[in-house]
C-alpha cells in the first residue's frame, strides 16, 4: 500500500484531503501540532505529531520520515495574518515564512528521491494569493508565491524522471483558516468553496494518464464573497 504524508491534518483541507485519501485504499502520515491516531477511524492512518513552524522539530521529522519510502507528499499546513506589515509582529512574519515555505522545502528535500524513485506526486496546496497581489497580505502572498515558484521549478528540474509536481491554488475556503481573522467566507454556497473541493481536486489529479500532468490547479468560487466578522464588544 502507498504512503502518502499529508501536512496540516488535523483540519480544514489537511484532514478532508486525508480523509479522501485514506477512502482511496492510501496509507497516510498526518503531520499536525495535535494530531492524534484517534482523528482517524482508519488502520491506515498514522500520525506524527509536529510543530511545522520550529526548525529542529522540522529536521527532526524529516529524518523520521527517511525510511518511509513515501510515495506522495501534500504540503498542506499553512496560516495566514491580514494587516498592515508595520502591525505584525516579527515572531508572525518568521513563523509564516517557515511554516508555508520553508518547512514544505524541507520535507521535499528529504523526501524527493522516494518520490521520484516511485514515480510518485509532490502537491503543493498554494492559495490564490499566489497569483495575485492584495493589501494586508505582503508576507502569506509572498509564501504562497515562493511556494509555487518551488514547485514550477521543481517540474522543469524532475521532467525526466515519473514524478507528478501540481500547485493548487484554492480561493476562500470554508476552514478554520479564517478562526483568528477578522473575516471570513461567506455562508452562500456560490461564494465560497468547500475543503472537498480541494480534495476533489487532489482525487482528479491521481486519477490521471501518468503521462499527463496538471502542474496548475486552480479553484475559484463561482461568485466572489467575503464576510467582515462584527466586532467584539462583549467587554467594552
Amino acid at each position: 500500500m502507498r504512503k502518502v504524508v499529508v501536512t496540516g491534518a488535523s483540519s480544514g483541507i489537511g484532514k478532508e484531503i486525508t480523509k479522501r485519501l485514506l477512502l482511496l485504499d492510501y496509507k497516510v502520515i498526518g503531520i499536525s501540532r495535535g494530531i492524534k491516531k484517534e482523528d482517524f477511524n482508519s488502520q491506515n492512518f498514522t500520525s506524527l505529531q509536529t510543530d511545522l513552524r520550529d526548525e529542529k522539530a522540522t529536521l527532526a521529522t524529516c529524518k523520521k520520515l527517511l525510511d518511509e519510502n513515501i510515495y506522495m507528499l501534500i504540503n498542506c499546513a499553512g496560516f495566514g495574518r491580514f494587516e498592515p506589515h508595520e502591525e505584525l509582529s516579527a515572531k508572525t512574519i518568521t513563523d509564516m515564512v517557515f511554516l508555508n515555505l520553508t518547512a514544505p522545502m524541507l520535507l521535499t528535500n528529504a523526501l524527493l528521491r522516494d518520490l521520484k524513485k516511485n514515480s510518485g506526486y509532490l502537491i503543493n496546496i498554494n492559495s490564490i494569493e499566489a497569483l495575485r497581489a492584495s493589501k494586508f497580505a505582503g508576507v502569506y502572498s509572498a509564501t504562497k508565491a515562493g511556494l509555487k515558484a518551488f514547485g514550477d521549478s521543481l517540474f522543469e528540474e524532475t521532467r525526466k524522471s515519473t514524478l507528478s509536481v501540481t500547485n493548487i491554488n484554492p480561493d476562500m475556503t470554508r476552514s478554520n483558516f479564517y478562526n483568528e481573522l477578522r473575516f471570513e467566507t461567506s455562508q452562500n454556497e456560490n461564494e465560497k468553496l468547500l475543503a472537498s473541493d480541494i480534495a476533489d481536486a487532489v482525487e482528479h489529479i491521481l486519477s490521471m494518464r501518468k503521462g499527463a500532468v496538471v502542474s496548475e490547479y486552480t479553484i475559484r468560487s463561482l461568485n466572489f464573497g467575503i464576510v467582515k466578522k462584527k466586532a467584539d464588544i462583549s467587554n467594552a
